[in-house]
């Protein structure tokens, strides 16, 4: 591809300033946006977006790590448009509709055995405020007293103050923590001494677990966890007995187990769950993100039946779960939902995701020895380049994520880790050209 040439038309232009005027972004410094020369997307196709200039670029991070088949997919479209024909929004609320049944069906058909009820949320953290929800009031209502939460250091789970309370990324929830919940926390699995291996360091923090379990196991209603990549800390990657571990100690302990899967289900590790990975089976998971395709913002927690019937009482009991959201289960998002899993399933998705990042770990071998680069990290196609800090550039992984904006290639860096997510049906030629541009952005920085 072809570098793009400086400077922005008169719409972009246009469009940037009244932006500058009245719009305020998530996870963006304002006194640096118009320096950052922020893009203007007008429209997607296939595994391209396009600026307002007209201008192609790859799409190598999901659009946020959401995009499955690329933009504007004929089923999925067909789908919501043959929804909004039917019933575009109901309440979920006391009523039900088909494509919230049909889209539970599918989620359960596909969930870790054991797993039979699916609670609808929207975004994300939805999901995760749901889930601790459900484990301290499950645990109130079977006569426990467990108020607190343990969770994993560099753990994300979205930023609303439940998620964030059991969050650990110190940049994003220090500022938060007085108006947080109590929680405990565990050092993350993922980050390991040199020459340290994922299973010694995995034999480490479960131990560590075993401790905090030993002297408040009691008093934690449940620990929560990633499996198998802290997606958020830089694609954090850690060894499957981890997550084995800290199930044996929740079993032990009788605490839930959460199992975070919004960045890391349906395909983006190689497998169907990254939990496959390890063989667990929690009490509760949380998805979200690829779950639509990318089109519209849905998430949902998967519970075990113990749990859905800790809340079963008469009216008066005050065990119903008292949480909802006006647009859950809306049924246009169910629509593109259930396109987005047939579709996935008639392709064979997630095989295809875990042939792509094999291919994805091949294309980055000449970066293992990269002076420039402090680490690879990889499941399925989750990919996290640490590169090192270069004196005289304020942030290096911006840096290089720029060069490879201006020469067509679209994704966001975390600190100094550049971060490759391809959408799960992308071909070989544009992964390849996605590596090669990143791999020259990284030799011009660093060298």
């Amino acid at each position: 591809m072809e570098s793009h040439p400086s400077g922005f038309g008169p719409r972009t232009q246009d469009l940037l300033a009244r932006d500058g005027k009245r719009v305020w972004h998530p996870f963006t410094q304002h006194a640096r946006w118009a320096t950052d020369e922020p893009l203007v997307i007008d429209r997607a196709e296939g595994m391209y977006l396009y600026d307002a200039d007209s201008r192609a670029y790859l799409d190598a991070n999901s659009s946020l790590w959401v995009n499955v088949h690329g933009h504007k997919v004929p089923e999925i479209d067909a789908a919501i448009v043959a929804q909004l024909d039917r019933l575009d929004h109901a309440t979920f609320l006391g009523t039900t509709h088909e494509p919230g049944i049909e889209l539970a069906e599918l989620l359960i058909d596909r969930a870790p055995a054991g797993l039979t009820r699916a609670f609808f949320g929207s975004d994300g953290a939805s999901s995760v405020e749901a889930a601790i929800k459900m484990a301290f009031q499950a645990s109130a209502q079977l006569g426990q007293d467990r108020p607190l939460y343990a969770h994993i250091k560099e753990g994300y789970h979205g930023d609303t103050l439940g998620a964030v309370s059991v969050g650990g990324i110190e940049l994003f929830h220090s500022t938060y923590r007085p108006i947080l919940l109590d929680t405990v926390e565990v050092s993350s699995p993922g980050l390991r001494e040199p020459g340290q291996s994922a299973a010694d360091r995995a034999v480490e923090v479960v131990t560590e677990l075993r401790e905090l379990m030993e002297h408040q196991g009691q008093r934690i209603c449940a620990v929560i966890v990633e499996p198998m990549v802290q997606a958020a800390a830089g694609i954090l990657t850690h060894d499957a007995s981890f997550l084995r571990g800290v199930r044996e100690l929740c079993d032990e302990f009788g605490a839930y187990l959460i199992a975070d899967e919004i960045a890391t289900g349906l395909g983006r590790t190689g497998k169907q769950w990254a939990l496959d990975h390890s063989g667990v089976v929690p009490d509760l998971l949380t998805l979200g993100k690829g779950v639509t395709g990318g089109y519209l913002p849905l998430s949902a927690v998967l519970a075990k039946e113990g749990i859905y019937e800790a809340f079963l009482g008469a009216p008066e009991s005050a065990r119903t779960f008292f949480h909802g959201h006006s647009y859950t289960a809306n049924p246009l998002c169910c629509a593109a939902a259930i396109a987005n899993l047939k579709l996935m399933d008639a392709n064979n998705t997630v095989d295809n995701a875990a042939r792509l990042g094999e291919k994805l770990g091949q294309l980055l071998a000449p970066l293992q020895t990269h002076d420039g680069v402090l680490e690879v990290r990889r499941l399925g196609t989750m990919t996290g380049i640490e590169v090192n800090p270069v004196d005289g550039i304020e942030r290096t992984g911006f840096e290089i994520c720029q060069i490879m904006k201006n020469n067509s290639v679209l994704t966001r860096p975390l600190g100094d880790v550049v971060v490759l997510m391809p959408p799960l049906a992308m071909n070989d030629d544009d992964l390849k050209t996605i590596v090669d541009v990143c791999i020259a952005a990284i030799d011009q920085v660093t060298q």
